[in-house]
C-alpha cells in the first residue's frame, strides 16, 4: 500500500527535526510564576513578529480567541463576525456559552465584511439591543477558502470599527500563510487591529499552542482569563521550544505549502472537476463535487482506500490541505487516485 497521505488539515503535521531537538534541549521554568525562559523567547518573539507590545502563549487558538473576546467584552456585550468564520461555527460557541457575549452574525459570502455591513450589523443604542464591543476578523479565511485580508481591506474595516467605538480582534490562526501569500510582513496584515491569536500548530507545524499579541495591558487582562479557562502552565517552555524554532524556520517554508496546493488543484481541474487552480491563495483547496457526479461520502472513503485522507463532506464540497511533510510526488499520487475515482464514478 502507498504511504499515507493526509489532507485532513495542517494540524496533523509533525514538528521538525530541529523542533524535537530543541524541545528535548529546553530550559525549563514554572510558567506561572512566569520563570520559564523559552516562554518568555516565544512571546517576545512572537509580539517582534506582529508588531505588538506583549504576546501570550496559550493552548489552542480556540483557547486565544475566547481570552481575546473576554479581555475586549463584558458580560451582555456583542461581537460582530462573519457567519462563516471559525469562532462563530467551529469553537463550541465558547463566547455565548462561557462568556456571555452575543453573535451578532454577518452573512457575507466571501468570507469577509465590508465596513458597511460593519456599520450596519452595529445595533442602535437602546436598552432593547447588546452594546457592540469588538469585531473579530479571520485571516486566512478558512471556510471561504483559505483566502487572504490585505493590509487595506483590513485598515477600512478597522475604521469603520473604530468610527462605531468598537475594538478588533484578528483569528489569525493562519496569518503567515497570508503573510507569505501577499508577500508582505505579518505585522503590516495586523497592524489597526486590537489584538491576533495565531496558531503554532498549522502551518507552522509545532505538536502544541497558539500565542495571543496585543498591548501590554491587553496581555496582563488575558493572562487572567486564560487561567479562568483552565490555560495556566507550568513547564511550558518545553513546546513552547518548538514555536521558538518555527517562527525562525518555518514561516517562509509555507510558500512550498502554497505551491503544491495550486498543483494539487491542477490535478482536480484535470480529473473534471470545477476549480480554477489560480483562485488557489494559500494551503487550502476547496472542490464542490458536481451535481450527478460522484457520491462525496464514496468519494471521501474510495480516497481512503487509496490512502489519501481528507475530512468528510460538507454537502458536496469537498477540503484538501497541504502541510509541512506532503512533497510534490505525494500530491501527484494523490492527483492519479482523484482522477481515477471521478474516472470510475463517470
Amino acid at each position: 500500500m502507498n504511504r499515507l497521505i493526509d489532507l485532513r488539515s495542517d494540524t496533523v503535521s509533525h514538528p521538525s527535526p530541529e523542533m524535537r531537538k530543541a524541545m528535548y534541549e529546553a530550559e525549563l521554568g514554572d510558567d506561572y510564576y512566569r520563570d520559564d525562559p523559552t516562554v518568555h523567547a516565544l512571546e517576545e518573539k512572537a509580539a517582534e513578529a506582529l508588531g505588538t507590545e506583549a504576546a501570550l502563549l496559550v493552548l489552542s487558538g480556540t483557547m486565544g480567541n475566547l481570552a481575546a473576546v473576554l479581555t475586549h467584552t463584558d458580560r451582555g456585550d456583542s461581537v460582530i463576525l462573519d457567519a462563516a468564520c471559525h469562532i462563530a461555527n467551529n469553537e463550541a460557541g465558547h463566547i455565548a456559552t462561557l462568556g456571555s457575549v452575543y453573535p451578532r452574525t454577518v452573512q457575507t459570502g466571501g468570507g469577509f465584511m465590508t465596513p458597511a455591513q460593519v456599520e450596519a450589523a452595529v445595533f442602535p443604542h437602546s436598552v432593547l439591543h447588546p452594546n457592540a464591543k469588538l469585531l473579530c476578523l479571520e485571516n486566512t479565511h478558512n471556510a471561504a477558502g483559505g483566502i487572504c485580508l490585505s493590509p487595506e481591506k483590513t485598515q477600512a474595516l478597522a475604521d469603520a470599527a473604530n468610527a462605531r467605538g468598537l475594538k478588533v480582534h484578528i483569528d489569525g490562526a493562519r496569518i503567515f500563510n497570508a503573510a507569505v501569500a501577499l508577500g508582505v510582513p505579518a505585522a503590516d496584515l495586523v497592524r489597526p487591529v486590537d489584538s491576533i491569536t495565531f496558531c503554532l500548530t498549522k502551518g507552522l507545524a509545532c505538536p502544541v499552542g497558539s500565542v495571543l499579541c496585543g498591548s501590554r495591558d491587553f496581555i496582563e487582562t488575558a493572562r487572567h482569563w486564560r487561567q479562568a479557562a483552565g490555560g495556566g502552565m507550568r513547564q511550558a517552555g518545553i513546546f513552547a521550544a518548538a514555536g521558538v524554532v518555527a517562527l525562525d524556520s518555518m514561516v517562509e517554508r509555507l510558500a512550498e505549502d502554497h505551491a503544491t496546493a495550486k498543483r494539487l488543484a491542477g490535478h482536480l481541474a484535470e480529473a473534471g472537476l470545477a476549480i480554477d487552480p489560480d483562485a488557489v491563495q494559500t494551503n487550502m483547496v476547496f472542490v464542490e463535487l458536481p451535481e450527478g457526479g460522484p457520491d462525496p461520502v464514496r468519494f471521501v472513503a474510495d480516497l481512503a482506500g487509496a490512502g489519501v485522507r481528507i475530512n468528510p463532506a460538507k454537502g458536496r464540497r469537498l477540503r484538501f490541505v497541504t502541510h509541512y511533510g506532503i512533497e510534490a510526488e505525494d500530491i501527484d499520487l494523490a492527483g492519479r487516485q482523484i482522477a481515477e475515482i471521478c474516472k470510475q464514478a463517470a
